[in-house]
């Protein structure tokens, strides 16, 4: 499966990444791939750690190089694996993303609601699918682990995946976080079979505990740092003004494709429709979305006459971002009825508008989820245990799903 058009990227994170397979080549040079170049891996993470510009595009490089060094660990350790296989499962990991829009997961259920970026990878990768004759057959069957052998598909998604291993790594090393770095390289040298599942050879229990506390580290400190979550939701707020805005009769500007979006033109269902031209047409506007059109559009309705939608626009340009706090317990509603009243005073709004502007909501964080799936040491004997028993220390704090509600809402109604 070599190809003939040899790529080399220099990747800063794994140095020298070789694409010498002409189905890969092929899936990279295409738009709808070229398209994550211009998708920020972490959102808005960039208005907290400005270095964390890195997009969807280097990430799904990244998952190749390092599921390439895997399947050649697992072939040495006398796992059989075709060439065919290992294509299959390096253009699942190439495209496991491609489904995401503008500002990866900040946005997932605003531009296209009742639809994830995962069910929308796997509509891209049919399409492409067709435009290809069917060689992403045996791909899309080991994304879907529909493929007898299990452990390909965990490779590409499983609770110690090429992807997380990728993300942890990169994102630690972009948002300047080092809670992030883990072993990743000996992670997979000590990666193994057993019963068609993946599993870790003892020698590399620790560098499995670490990952585990780094993931947990990297979800506190940056996918889930609270001042990024108050830009998320303002984000989310101003792409629901919008929509109700224009839903009402409102002229509402907006950049290219993001238009059709905004207006309902596009929405859930056109992606499955079983109308092939419907169904392409959908995916073609979802293309030429990106993190650009998002925020010329932003900088459009600054000066839009709603002073919800022209507010929110102005703060998130400008960096004014809402006040946030976090606690254990819900804020009551006593609290929240007076910010809202705060804001209805400050800006002349309804008080059902105030919802805007005042945003409750919770986030979870949970490092270790056994009933998603396992991570298995493979001891000398040929038994398994799941990490939880085999490590030496206390991991049920990785285990349960810790839960957090928060509160944000312009800072300066609370000065006036």
């Amino acid at each position: 499966m070599k190809s003939s058009r040899n790529k080399i990227v220099n990747d800063p994170v794994w140095g020298f990444i070789e694409l010498d397979v002409d189905l890969l080549v092929e899936l990279i040079e295409h738009p709808y791939f070229q398209r994550l170049r211009r998708i920020k891996q972490l959102g808005l993470s960039s208005l907290v750690y400005p270095g964390a510009n890195h997009t969807r595009f280097e990430h799904a490089i990244g998952t190749i190089h390092l599921v390439r060094s895997a399947l050649d660990i697992l072939k040495k350790k006398g796992n059989k694996i075709t060439a065919e296989e290992e294509e299959g499962v390096m253009a699942a990991l190439l495209l496991h993303d491609i489904g995401h829009g503008p500002f990866s997961h900040a946005l997932e259920q605003s531009i296209v609601q009742g639809v994830s970026h995962e069910e929308l990878s796997l509509i891209y990768m049919h399409e492409l699918n067709s435009e290809m004759d069917g060689r992403l057959t045996l791909a899309i069957e080991i994304f879907l682990n529909r493929y007898p052998k299990q452990f390909l598909h965990q490779l590409v998604s499983s609770q110690l995946d090429m992807d997380r291993l990728d993300f942890l790594k990169r994102d630690s090393f972009y948002s300047g976080v080092s809670e992030g770095v883990v072993s990743s390289e000996r992670i997979i040298k000590m990666l193994n079979v057993k019963n068609d599942h993946l599993v870790v050879e003892v020698k590399g229990i620790y560098s499995v505990e670490k990952f585990l506390i780094a993931r947990r580290l990297m979800y506190w400190q940056v996918y889930l740092h609270k001042t990024v979550i108050s830009a998320e939701y303002m984000m989310i707020k101003v792409l629901q003004r919008a929509s109700e805005l224009s839903s009402s009769g409102a002229q509402i500007h907006a950049s290219g494709s993001l238009a059709l979006f905004i207006n309902r033109t596009i929405e859930a269902e056109d992606f499955r429709s079983p109308d092939a031209q419907v169904r392409k047409q959908a995916l073609s506007h979802f293309a030429n979305l990106d993190d650009a059109d998002v925020l010329c559009t932003l900088k459009e309705w600054m000066k839009h006459p709603d002073p919800i939608l022209s507010n929110l626009s102005l703060a998130l340009i400008n960096r004014r971002l809402f006040k946030i706090k976090l606690s254990n317990s819900a804020t009551s509603e006593h609290k929240l009825n007076n910010l809202r009243q705060l804001s209805v005073d400050r800006f002349n709004i309804t008080l059902k508008e105030a919802d805007f502007l005042v945003i409750e909501g919770e986030i979870t964080n949970s490092a270790y989820d056994s009933e998603a799936g396992t991570i298995n040491i493979l001891y000398k004997n040929g038994k398994l245990k799941d990490i939880k028993e085999a490590s030496d220390i206390n991991l049920e704090g990785l285990t349960k799903t810790v839960r957090k509600h928060f509160v944000c809402y312009p800072g300066d109604i609370l000065t006036r």
